[in-house]
């Protein structure tokens, strides 16, 4: 029995919940855990779990996703037969839905010879090898598996691919406009199981649930169930030296990215590459994404800083874990704020 699965990212979603974040940027591309995109996720576990073909569509603002994949090389999806595809939102479409989506590109699931395909969103932070799923989901003769964590939906769907082409061949006459749709619908026609898995999954879809997942990651214990040695998280590769430590510098149980010159104190913090943190400023509870630069004497506690902000020297910036200080990329931070 051919057992191959198509994979397929919807990254058309948008949280209103992360829209600080996501003014410039896919919610895909969006950075997680000091070197890694939320997307990196889900598309490491097809890669991990035997799927060679792997279809992205996102709705707009992809760019930097566009960037951060490149050909699929780091993904090992740069392949003369199958790999990495991408199908940005057509222009003309007034109302992008995922299956508007999908049928857009339909000659890509015709084209295709996988009999199964896994539809699953861009910012589910787990690891999962879907090959057993797969097998659960064959013999339970189910039409649907949707994968779910502690009762929740994981917005992760398995099925016949030929069953997906149906779902959105057939929207206009059913009102179908995503997989939600479909599983939510009590009179559906179609068979649906549901996967309970086991393993530390969260969806990100606010800036609580963002910082505070993020922050979990400084456990070792949830670091180990996220990262295994037998499930790489892959991503896209930087050539950056390693970080310098000046003397006086403090780190304490925080992930440090590559690049970093740090010469203040960062405490159970997050740091991405080539960030730049000034002598005598303490960095508590924070994440700050790549090539920020941050002055010297400031304060940042519950702090989420994004790509590029510049921190001048003396400010002081504090939140809580309920809801963090967020700095949007590319601005400014001064001490005249604090006056």
């Amino acid at each position: 029995m051919d057992r191959k699965l198509l994979g397929v990212i919807d990254a058309t979603t948008y949280q209103k919940g992360l829209e600080d974040l996501i003014q410039h940027r896919s919610l895909a591309a969006v950075p997680f855990g000091g070197r890694y995109r939320l997307i990196d996720f889900v598309l490491s576990n097809m890669v991990n779990s035997g799927i060679k073909s792997v279809a992205i569509f996102p709705k707009n603002q992809y760019r930097s996703l566009m960037d951060h994949l490149g050909s699929g090389k780091d993904w090992d999806l740069n392949r003369k037969r199958d790999g990495l595809f991408f199908f940005p939102a057509p222009a003309e479409e007034k109302e992008i839905t995922s299956f508007n989506h999908f049928a857009a590109n339909k000659d890509y699931f015709d084209r295709s010879n996988q009999q199964y395909a896994l539809i699953s969103n861009c910012f589910t932070v787990c690891s999962m090898n879907f090959e057993p799923i797969l097998d659960w989901h064959i013999k339970s003769g189910c039409d649907i598996t949707e994968i779910r964590k502690d009762g929740r939906s994981l917005h992760m769907f398995l099925m016949k691919k030929s069953l997906l082409v149906e779902l959105f061949e057939t929207r206009e006459q059913t009102g179908y406009t995503c997989m939600r749709d479909v599983v939510t619908d009590i009179n559906s026609p179609y068979r649906q199981c549901h996967y309970e898995f086991k393993g530390y999954a969260v969806m990100i879809d606010s800036i609580t649930t963002y910082f505070n997942e993020s922050m979990k990651l400084l456990n070792p214990s949830i670091w180990k169930e996220l990262f295994l040695k037998n499930q790489p998280v892959y991503t896209k590769v930087k050539d950056e030296p390693p970080t310098r430590y000046f003397t006086g510098a403090t780190v304490k149980n925080s992930v440090i990215a590559n690049g970093c010159l740090i010469e203040g104190t960062v405490e159970n913090s997050i740091i991405s590459r080539a960030v730049k943190i000034g002598k005598g400023t303490v960095i508590k509870n924070s994440i700050i994404m790549q090539k920020c630069q941050i002055g010297e004497n400031c304060v940042l506690d519950s702090v989420v800083l994004d790509k590029d902000v510049k921190v001048n020297d003396g400010t002081m910036m504090y939140g809580t874990k309920d809801l963090p200080y967020v700095v949007r990329k590319g601005t400014v931070q001064g001490a005249l704020m604090n006056s």
